[in-house]
C-alpha cells in the first residue's frame, strides 16, 4: 500500500512538473509571437509613414520644415525671416561634432587643423555663429544620437540655455576636457550630474543648472530631437542643413560657403 502511496506522489510529481515545462514552453512561444507580431506592425507602420532612413535623408527639404524649427523651447538664435537658416544635429559626445564647432585638434592630432592654426579646415559651427553674430543669418542646435554618451549632456546645453548661457557652456564642453568629461565620466548616468554642473559652475550657475538636470526638464525633448532629425533626413552626426540643402559629417565650411552666399545675395 506504502508502494502505491509513493508511486502516486511521484506520478503527480512527474506530471506536475510536465505541466510546468508546457506552461513555461506555451508562455515562451506566446511572447515569441506577440514579438514576431510587433514587428511586423511596426514595418507596416515604417511603410506607410515613409519612415525608411535612406529614403528620409534623399527626400528634398521644404524651407516650411526648417522655419518651423525657429520655435520656443529650441535652442534657436536669430528666427526664420533669416536669409540664410543653419540647422546643425549633433551629439556632445560625437568627436566629428567637437571638429566641426571648433576643430578639436586635439582629439583628432591634425586631422581637423583649423586655418587659425595654420591649417586649411574652417569648423562650420565658428563660421555660422559669426554670421549669426552679424544678423545675418539664424541658427538652430538640435540633439541627434551620434555617439551614445551625450543625452545628459545635451539636457544640460538646454537648462545652459534657460539661463542664456548656451554658447558659454558650448565652449567648455566642445573641449577636450570636455569630450573627456562627456565621454569617461558623465555618460549618461543622472548620478553624475553634479560633475556637469561643478565643471559649468565657472560659466553659469551651477545650482541652477543641477536643479534642472535633476528635474529631468528637457528628458524628454531628447527624444523629441531624435524625432525631427529622422523627419529630416539624419544619417549621422553631425549633420547640417543651409536651407534646405544637407552637409553631412564635419564638413569644412568652405565646402557650404557658396551655397550660404548665393543665400545672403
Amino acid at each position: 500500500m506504502i508502494q502505491n502511496i509513493n508511486n502516486r506522489q511521484i506520478g503527480a510529481s512527474t506530471i506536475a512538473v510536465i505541466l510546468t515545462i508546457l506552461v513555461i514552453a506555451l508562455a515562451g512561444y506566446l511572447v515569441y509571437k506577440v514579438q514576431v507580431l510587433e514587428a511586423r506592425v511596426k514595418q507596416v507602420e515604417t511603410i506607410v509613414s515613409g519612415a525608411n532612413p535612406q529614403a528620409q535623408a534623399e527626400k528634398p527639404l521644404e524651407i516650411a520644415q526648417i522655419k518651423a524649427l525657429f520655435k520656443k523651447g529650441n535652442v534657436a538664435f536669430g528666427d526664420a525671416k533669416s536669409k540664410v537658416l543653419f540647422v546643425e544635429f549633433a551629439d556632445p559626445s560625437c568627436p566629428y561634432c567637437h571638429a566641426g564647432a571648433y576643430g578639436a585638434d586635439e582629439i583628432f592630432q591634425g586631422q581637423f587643423k583649423t586655418v587659425a592654426d595654420g591649417g586649411k579646415y574652417r569648423p562650420p559651427v565658428q563660421e555660422m555663429k559669426k554670421l549669426v553674430d552679424e544678423g545675418k543669418a539664424s541658427y538652430v542646435w538640435l540633439f541627434a544620437n551620434g555617439h551614445g554618451n551625450g543625452e545628459l549632456t545635451s539636457q544640460a546645453f538646454y537648462c545652459a540655455n534657460d539661463q542664456g548661457k548656451f554658447w558659454e557652456a558650448h565652449g567648455l564642453l566642445y573641449s577636450k576636457v570636455g569630450y573627456d568629461l562627456i565621454n569617461n565620466d558623465v555618460k549618461n548616468d543622472k548620478a553624475n550630474a553634479p560633475k556637469l554642473a561643478e565643471y559649468l559652475s565657472t560659466v553659469l550657475d551651477g545650482t541652477l543648472l543641477q536643479s534642472c538636470l535633476d528635474s529631468g526638464k528637457y528628458a524628454n525633448k531628447i527624444g523629441e530631437d531624435m524625432q525631427t532629425a529622422q523627419s529630416l533626413g539624419f544619417q549621422g552626426t553631425p549633420m547640417f542643413i543651409v536651407n534646405t540643402k544637407r552637409f553631412a559629417g564635419a564638413i569644412n565650411y568652405a565646402d557650404m560657403e557658396a551655397d550660404v552666399n548665393a543665400a545672403l545675395k
